[in-house]
């Protein structure tokens, strides 16, 4: 693994994301897109998801590229809908996650390419047109770090992306953010039992971060659009609870009632925040 990587390990990311393909599919929509949603109005759970996915393509003006990357793409939601619906020619994603990376893979979708890689390590083949990166952030940095290790980290990303991308390219960003709580005030269960290894940013250190590389053409604050989803998932798993015991055991399902609901708390109390965040190239 590359020297410089100072996320999460692959180990704390499987943690989570490993525990069953089956399990959240349970509850998260079809295309097990597990991120806060973009609602309007009457929308289901799995319009909200296709709006949020959508949004970050048109952010990154993706539609019709060449190459676009996902980082931390999770089940290939967004991998599959800029192949499918948007005209992308090659959609590449990076997981830390073997569960993921064998769910995109028994797709065997041509203009799909998936790599079990961090961002730090990847060389691309070739300059990209876009970049996207949803509820990937979080797991950049490891509590461990000071403030400054931290920083400089994100700034490593920055970097890379910069480099990556062709002129004037841009990113697509969504993040939890710590908004008026910090990490100490959070509770230890989250940080300790469903996401070992990571740590919520601020919104400054992400801005600070892409200083002098990249400028922000767009900032969203979508806190309420995240406890919406938390409730939407929450309402699926209860309403699949013996199917879900089934696969993991009642002790697991019980861990995550209690995540979501003291999630969706924090969103709620204006603890945290979701930020969707428009960078393009300088």
């Amino acid at each position: 693994m590359n020297s410089k990587y100072l996320g999460a390990s692959a180990e704390a990311i499987q943690h989570h994301y490993d525990v069953g393909n089956d399990f959240y599919a349970l509850w998260l929509d079809s295309s097990r897109t597990y991120s806060a949603a973009l609602w309007e109005d009457d929308d289901d759970l799995e319009k909200a998801q296709q709006r949020k996915l959508d949004h970050h393509i048109t952010e990154a003006l993706a539609t019709n590229a060449t190459r676009v990357l996902d980082i931390g793409c999770g089940w290939g939601a967004l991998l599959n809908r800029l192949v499918k619906v948007h005209n992308v020619e090659r959609a590449v994603g990076l997981t830390l996650s073997n569960a993921q990376l064998a769910h995109i893979q028994s797709q065997n979708h041509p203009n799909i390419e998936v790599r079990l890689e961090n961002w730090s390590d990847y060389v691309p083949e070739a300059p990209i047109d876009a970049i996207i990166s949803i509820g990937a952030f979080e797991h950049f940095a490891t509590p461990k770090l000071s403030a400054e290790e931290k920083l400089a980290h994100y700034r490593h990303f920055f970097q890379c992306c910069h480099k990556w991308l062709k002129p004037k390219g841009r990113l697509s960003l969504q993040s939890i953010i710590y908004e008026n709580a910090d990490v100490e005030d959070l509770s230890a269960f989250i940080t300790n039992e469903i996401f070992p290894d990571s740590n919520v940013p601020h919104l400054s250190e992400i801005i600070k971060a892409a200083e002098r590389q990249f400028e922000v053409v767009r900032l969203r604050n979508d806190r309420d659009h995240y406890t919406r989803t938390l409730r939407a998932w929450l309402k699926n798993l209860k309403a699949h609870r013996k199917e879900a015991i089934d696969l993991v055991g009642a002790d697991e399902v019980k861990k995550y009632e209690k995540y979501l609901s003291i999630s969706m708390m924090a969103f709620h109390s204006a603890s945290s925040n979701l930020s969707r965040i428009t960078f393009q190239k300088l």
